[in-house]
């Protein structure tokens, strides 16, 4: 799948100017259990090029190696306050190669100078696989114990599918971690692939091209073009100048977290990309079960599609009940794993209003959660004004990890933004609060990288 450029995966592809492959030889393989130091067979482990920074005088410590078949790079400033950050990185695709990253927009500098350790894990697998995530980065920290020390406080930050991994790790091992930093986040867990869902069956029933889930091997050939002629659009062109075209726009912002600052642009910035996540992958991969096709969770059976003209979506609009209902119903730690909502330390997120790969509506879904469950004094959520996925300011990551960390230390609880009140949601000023402004000043025209001026003027 082909990501616009603010996708965690940016940073999937590290462009290493020299890699070296540790892979399983076929012998090794079939003559027995994989050596944990391996990767498990069909993939490879890419380690990470990462020079130690200059900290205090001194420079900081970085290791790097394999542990139970995911690589990890860990990174240990020269005066180490004694506490670890697990960073956990987001979807890498369904290929071979296991990559490891350091934390983005300014964190692992920040850390650094602030004298925390970090460490981030590569997974033992790749699709979307929030198992896997949990369970390498909880052992890495095994890890570092023995690379450095047991560290005195951990604590756990991740971006988009690592954000899911954030919040179901704080789950998983409520007595392991002291807080959380999640950001552009499934929150939602399998509503995200409920999301993604109606909009490829909305797009098509407004496109006169019902009934073509699941896709044909033709669909991008045959099918597509049909939805985009059927539709009014044009590849590109971010225009919306047809009856259906325009419900498909007010369709998908109600699904995506409902009327906001900057929404209606927002989907025809993203709305090619969306349209193509139908076509189907046949690219080979060693990725097997629900983490190769999470949308097995999905299903839009009990929606109720608005806006409801010209087209009465709720009558055209083919239902597609769960194809793996076991694995959506199920709370144990599976690739699509569910959260409950039941944080036991702080939490403080961070969310583009205009995000429409992980849309805005997880952190309504994970709220509502975590309301339900009497833990919201536990959850802080803050909104940004942009529009790419896990498109962020270092200000406003920084100030995020600041604030929640004072938090974690004993002091007042964040402000944030109400993410719930659908009438605070769609104020003109929404998202301004915590939105850096001297990153707008400084933006040019959208672009793939910067999408600020999608958006008014904050006052």
């Amino acid at each position: 799948m082909h990501l616009p450029r603010r996708v965690p995966g940016a940073a999937w592809s590290l462009l290493l100017a020299i890699v070296v492959l540790l892979q399983v030889p076929a012998s090794a393989a079939a003559a027995g259990p994989v050596p944990p130091d391996q990767p498990r067979p069909g993939y490879t482990i890419v380690p990470p090029d990462l020079d130690p920074l200059p900290v205090d005088g001194g420079d900081t410590q970085v290791i790097t190696g394999v542990h139970r078949h995911a690589g990890f790079a860990i990174e240990v400033p020269p005066r180490w306050n004694g506490q670890l950050v697990m960073w956990a990185h987001g979807f890498r695709g369904n290929g071979a190669e296991l990559t490891t990253d350091p934390p983005p927009d300014g964190l692992r500098q920040k850390w650094v100078e602030q004298g925390y350790a970090w460490a981030a894990s590569s997974y033992d697998r790749n699709g979307y696989d929030v198992a896997s995530g949990v369970a390498s980065t909880r052992a890495l920290v095994d890890r570092f114990a023995r690379e450095v020390r047991r560290p005195d406080r951990v604590l756990i930050a991740g971006a988009s599918m690592g954000g899911h991994v954030t919040v179901r790790a704080i789950e998983q091992d409520p007595r392991l971690y002291a807080g959380a930093l999640p950001m552009c986040g499934v929150l939602g867990d399998h509503d995200l692939f409920d999301y993604l869902l109606d909009f490829a069956l909305t797009a098509q029933a407004l496109s006169g091209q019902g009934g073509n889930y699941p896709p044909g091997p033709d669909y991008a050939e045959a099918v597509l073009p049909r939805v985009y002629a059927g539709l009014g659009l044009q590849p590109g062109v971010p225009a919306a100048d047809t009856p259906q075209a325009q419900q498909l726009v007010g369709a998908t912002v109600i699904s995506s977290g409902g009327p906001r600052p900057g929404a209606e642009a927002s989907v025809l910035y993203w709305k090619d990309f969306l349209l193509g996540l139908a076509v189907p992958d046949d690219t080979p991969t060693p990725v097997t079960g629900v983490a190769a096709s999470p949308g097995v969770v999905a299903t839009n059976l009990g929606t109720d599609y608005a806006p409801d003209e010209p087209v009465d979506l709720d009558a055209a609009v083919q239902r597609v009940p769960v194809a793996d209902p076991d694995a959506r119903e199920s709370r144990a730690l599976t690739p699509v794993a569910q959260v409950l909502g039941r944080p036991k330390v702080p939490v403080l997120s961070l969310h583009g209003l205009g995000d429409l790969f992980v849309p805005f509506r997880m952190e309504q879904v994970y709220a509502a959660e975590v309301a339900g469950a009497g833990r919201s004094d536990e959850l802080v959520q803050r909104a940004v004004r942009t529009t790419g996925h896990c498109e962020f300011a270092p200000a406003e990551v920084g100030a995020a990890w600041d604030d929640l960390v004072t938090w974690v230390d004993g002091g007042p609880r964040p402000a944030g933004d109400d993410v719930t009140d659908p009438a605070a949601v769609a104020d003109p000023a929404f998202g301004c609060r915590f939105s850096d402004r001297a990153a707008y000043d400084a933006a040019g025209p959208p672009a793939e990288d910067d999408t600020r001026r999608l958006y008014a003027p904050c006052p």
